[in-house]
């Protein structure tokens, strides 16, 4: 297969942090196996992109203006959460207003140009941010992997049911070790 990036979608302190301004306790649950599946995604040279909701302080978003305000710059919601170590000289931190990872930044751009085909995406809100940034990712030609246990939403019922349309239209949903067989395997590599 081709060479693969891993996509760490939104795990900011907003939303990972009990005291963030839209703090999902599932979330919390997911931070250590998001971890653990960076660790083998760096073992296995896969490329790591960290994808990070920030919106301006004191400028016009229309997401501001529709939602509860939350990751604005400058507060430190918007920042990566601790428990996820950022290489500063090897990976990509990519900011975004939008639930998908592709819109208004330059991640197409940072894929292409490191030849990335695969993209395997972690990470928060499986019904906004990942399933946009997958559609997206699918309508742009990338193979897409989701991490099942890797994703969260505020529900249950929600996080299913978009898993398994992601399932049948956008790519594969895999478990953490699933994948990690895929990457022993060399079928998903760097």
């Amino acid at each position: 297969m081709s060479k693969a990036a891993l996509l760490v979608v939104d795990m900011v302190k907003d939303f990972t942090d009990p005291e963030g301004k839209v703090f999902y306790p599932e979330n919390r649950v997911i931070l250590p196996r998001i971890k653990r599946v960076l660790e083998e995604c760096r073992r296995h040279n896969l490329l790591i992109i960290f994808l990070r909701h920030s919106y301006r302080k004191d400028k016009p978003d229309r997401n501001l203006v529709e939602m509860r305000p939350n990751c604005i710059a400058g507060t430190g919601g918007d920042e990566i959460d601790p428990m996820l170590d950022v290489d500063p000289v090897k990976d990509y931190v990519i900011k975004k207003r939008r639930y998908s990872g592709f819109f208004g930044t330059d991640l197409d751009l940072v894929l292409r140009e490191n030849k990335v085909e695969t993209l395997v995406l972690t990470g928060t809100k499986t019904n906004c941010c990942i399933r946009a940034t997958a559609t997206d990712a699918h309508n742009l030609d990338y193979n897409v992997f989701v991490v099942s246990d890797c994703v969260a939403t505020n529900s249950d019922v929600v996080n299913q049911v978009h898993l398994e349309d992601i399932s049948k239209y956008l790519g594969r949903v895999v478990t953490s070790e699933e994948l990690f067989a895929l990457l022993e395997e060399g079928k998903i590599h760097g």
